[in-house]
């Protein structure tokens, strides 16, 4: 096995040992995105190699020991463009690190690379980026997922260790799925957002997204903590999201909801009894439940994110960040910069959110998805004192073909059906590789109460050595 090929965790012990190096894990990684990225395209830009291989050598002391990590394109960094996939930022150069970036620098990392994603973040399947559609590792054919397509697109290939991705309504957790890696949502409020480029702000959570779950414990030690700099950041204690790891899961109670399995196909049905069976071989207790306002998910999310968007993006205005389209007058500069800058589905999220924000329609649409997304957060809240993890796929289907759904954008939104109600919750999930469906993988999503992230990696843990025994 090439040592691109193992997880973090792996790698880090084999340096303790003193058996290999980090700068052997760098030409590894190399080697294979020299190889693949022709064919996956999960990077809009990359660290050059030499500047990784410097970096490594004084790095070697620290608790990352100069290992790299790529990162999700909408995240700053001082030392690569961050361009969101979008025209607009095409040539943008942040002058600082986000919070995230700087702490897992501070740990000796080193960033191998941004990665590709649908246009500010907007999207399903890594199609709707301004420069080029990436492809799923398993099937090219096919789509990685989107929006962290680029992230989870690099780790499933091998092209990276691990990748930090963004979550607002799936983005971790559908790619994450659709390439057979893992990939958490934190509680809203956990990881600082200080340095990603808002797409929506009562959503947007970065993430981990990795070979394994304790991968995704270990990069989340890093990330999680409290942040001056975000006004939505919770001030916790500190934890070791690793310390529960190992620890059984006998007595738990796995809840399973009645509005996220009535409409499985077959296949994906044989992997829902296929999870049970193997939570009942761990010693956890199957409750069917409900979540009575989940049909309403999916439009409440819509409506809320793209009225966030709506406000968000009114700053890419040609004057600053880019450059203008025309200086004729200020009217024509706005219109006809954002009209060359922003692709179809952000143009198309930014209507529906200015029309839901507009005046006499504020109340009736916004205001009533806010309420809406109350009942959604009660519901959870209702669900999470009887049972201790919330189980679902992460997705109702496995990778669909490229262009399947750009098309139709009903299509591709009610794609994140069942990652879009823990979002507006704020409550963490992660999405975990549970099996195949048309011989593709496909995920398990593991939903925890807020702030319960060592518990749900500890049922991650335990399910992920379990489940071979019985995946289809």
């Amino acid at each position: 096995m090439n040592l691109n090929e193992r997880p973090l965790h792996e790698l880090l012990a084999l340096i303790e040992q003193g058996e290999i190096h980090a700068r052997d894990v760098i030409r590894d990684l190399y080697r294979a995105i020299a190889e693949k990225e022709p064919q996956i395209r999960a990077y809009i830009s990359l660290t050059p190699q030499e500047r990784l291989l410097e970096e490594c050598e004084r790095l070697s002391e620290k608790p990352l020991r100069g290992l790299p990590i790529a990162v999700k394109d909408n995240i700053v960094t001082r030392d690569l463009k961050t361009t969101c996939a979008s025209r607009f930022l095409e040539n943008f150069q942040p002058i600082f690190d986000a919070t995230v970036i700087k702490r897992l620098k501070d740990a000796g990392a080193t960033i191998l690379g941004k990665t590709n994603l649908d246009e500010f973040a907007m999207g399903s399947s890594t199609e709707n980026s301004a420069f080029f559609a990436t492809r799923n590792p398993h099937d090219p054919e096919r789509v990685p997922g989107g929006s962290s397509g680029g992230s989870a697109a690099a780790v499933a290939a091998h092209e990276a260790i691990c990748a930090l991705g963004s979550d607002t309504g799936g983005s971790i957790r559908q790619p994450a799925s659709f390439c057979g890696i893992v990939g958490l949502k934190p509680t809203y409020g956990l990881v600082s957002r200080y340095g990603l480029v808002a797409f929506a702000s009562s959503l947007d959570q970065i993430g981990p997204m990795t070979k394994d779950v304790r991968d995704c414990a270990i990069l989340l030690n890093y990330i999680a903590g409290h942040d001056p700099n975000d006004s939505t950041s919770v001030a916790r204690p500190s934890e070791d999201y690793t310390q529960e790891l190992d620890q059984e899961i006998k007595g738990f109670r796995v809840g399973v909801p009645k509005e996220y399995i009535s409409d499985l196909s077959g296949q994906a049905q044989a992997c829902l009894e296929s999870w049970v069976k193997t939570f009942r071989e761990l010693g956890a207790e199957i409750v069917e439940l409900s979540l009575p306002h989940t049909e309403y998910a999916i439009p409440t999310y819509y409506l809320i994110s793209s009225s966030e968007a709506s406000a968000n993006l009114a700053r890419f205005d040609g004057v600053r960040y880019t450059k203008r389209a025309s200086d004729s007058s200020v009217e024509t500069m706005f219109s006809e910069s954002r009209d060359q800058g922003f692709g179809p589905e952000v143009k198309r999220r930014i209507m529906i959110g200015t029309y839901a924000l507009s005046a006499g329609y504020y109340e009736a649409w916004y205001g009533k998805a806010q309420r809406v997304r109350a009942l959604i957060r009660q519901d959870f809240e209702n669900a999470f004192q009887s049972v201790d993890i919330i189980i679902s796929p992460t997705s109702p289907t496995p990778a669909f073909q490229l262009g399947e759904r750009l098309k139709d954008p009903l299509a591709m939104y009610l794609s994140d059906i069942f990652t879009v109600p823990a979002s507006l919750a704020g409550t963490p999930a992660i999405s975990i590789p549970g099996g195949t469906v048309e011989g593709l993988p496909f995920g398990i999503q593991l939903i925890a109460d807020r702030f319960q992230e060592r518990k749900l990696l500890r049922v991650a843990h335990a399910f992920e050595r379990a489940l071979p025994r019985y995946a289809p």
